[in-house]
């Protein structure tokens, strides 16, 4: 399936760029965050710590064990605050 990957805040400048189309055989997003840290050394340094790591699939905050099938949009984030 292809996916279109959003990368927002420090992420988007690790790996480089805010947006990428990605295909991929990925059943969870867990499953996708893999594919891509494996993919080039800033993507390795984007998902290097996943505590740090926030995710929506078709823009629904969910977390990183949530199924891809059907999915159109993954987005990854740092955690936000409030004020």
């Amino acid at each position: 399936m292809a996916l279109e990957v959003l990368y927002f805040a420090w992420l988007r400048e690790r790996v480089g760029h805010p947006r990428e189309t990605v295909t991929t055989d990925a059943a969870t997003v867990r499953d996708l965050v893999a594919q891509l840290a494996a993919s080039t050394p800033g993507h390795a340094a984007a998902f290097d710590d996943l505590a740090t790591l926030r995710c929506a699939v078709d823009q629904k905050l969910t977390d990183l064990d949530a199924p891809l099938s059907g999915a159109r949009e993954v987005a990854f984030f740092p955690p936000m605050t409030g004020g």
